[in-house]
């Protein structure tokens, strides 16, 4: 018999305080391989099987689970690139599921993704500060070019990075880019998938502390994803441990870290590096020095 979650999914329940930043009820969503014989059809796979959760305002929400358990698909979900097949996402209160494309702009606004490769989320024919300014264009922003002089400046980058190509940047450095491209438009929420798995250790507690930095400075949501759980309690107040396309624990990132309640959960920790030691020390003022 599988293994039960062992905490109560977070499903939201009504509210008379603050809205939610974002609140996901019940969500499955199933895909069909391509026939596999033309006897039969191919059975279902089920991404994501009965997700319940909710993140306040301000909070640093960490989803944690190994490739292929259904946080990519999730993430899709929340952004608003792909339906679910049942249940709700709501962000800032507002349900987004079912909109069509120009219904969402509104999640758009509020809500902004941080990608695993820099590299291939940054067109390498474009200067940075052309790839920075893209929100502000669409916005129909003003002086866009003193507000990516900020951005880049806010990221630990030198306002004359605008005028160099992504290829010109170490990895590092290329993930602040994409970072400041993701604060242009001033959303709300920052989902940021595997934000540092590309990266050297050294680099990875640079751009970690950046992003916690940045986040309490703005008063950001942050959505963190990663399959590395010592990463996410560096970041984040609470997790949501992802197994087989279900939260299987759920709770405080210390909580959840020194006491693990779920088998799964204790496979992952005992499975995970450490990055203690990496990030002892090291602060957003020491990004200049990479």
């Amino acid at each position: 018999m599988a293994e039960q979650p062992t905490s109560a999914p977070l499903a939201p329940g009504p509210r008379t305080g603050p809205v939610d930043a974002i609140s996901v009820r019940d969500v499955t969503r199933d895909y069909r391989r391509p026939r596999a014989s033309l006897r039969r059809p191919s059975p279902p796979v089920h991404a994501l099987r009965g997700v319940s959760f909710a993140v306040p305002q301000g909070q640093r929400f960490g989803i944690v689970g190994e490739s292929g358990c259904g946080k990519s698909t999730l993430l899709r979900i929340l952004a608003g690139l792909d339906q679910p097949t049942s249940g709700s996402v709501a962000i800032d209160g507002r349900d987004i599921t079912g909109l069509r494309e120009r219904q969402l702009r509104f999640v758009r606004e509020r809500l902004q993704l941080v990608f695993q490769d820099p590299m291939s989320a940054l067109d390498p024919r474009m200067r940075v500060g052309d790839i920075v300014a893209e929100p502000l264009v669409a916005q129909g922003h003003r002086n866009r070019k003193e507000r990516v002089a900020e951005l880049l400046e806010a990221v630990g980058l030198r306002a004359d990075a605008a005028n160099r190509y992504p290829h010109q940047f170490s990895g590092g450095q290329r993930q602040r880019i994409s970072i400041a491209r993701a604060l242009a438009p001033r959303p709300k929420i920052i989902v940021a998938d595997e934000p540092v798995s590309a990266l050297d250790v050294s680099v990875r507690a640079q751009v970690l502390n950046l992003i916690a930095d940045l986040v309490d400075e703005l008063s950001l949501t942050l959505v963190f994803v990663s399959h590395d759980l010592s990463v996410v309690r560096h970041v984040c107040d609470r997790v949501a441990v992802m197994h087989a396309g279900q939260i299987v624990e759920t709770g405080s990132t210390e909580q959840v870290y020194e006491d693990p309640q779920h088998s799964y959960t204790r496979r992952l920790i005992a499975a995970a590096p450490t990055l203690d030691r990496a990030l002892s020390g090291v602060s957003a003022a020491d990004l200049n020095r990479e």
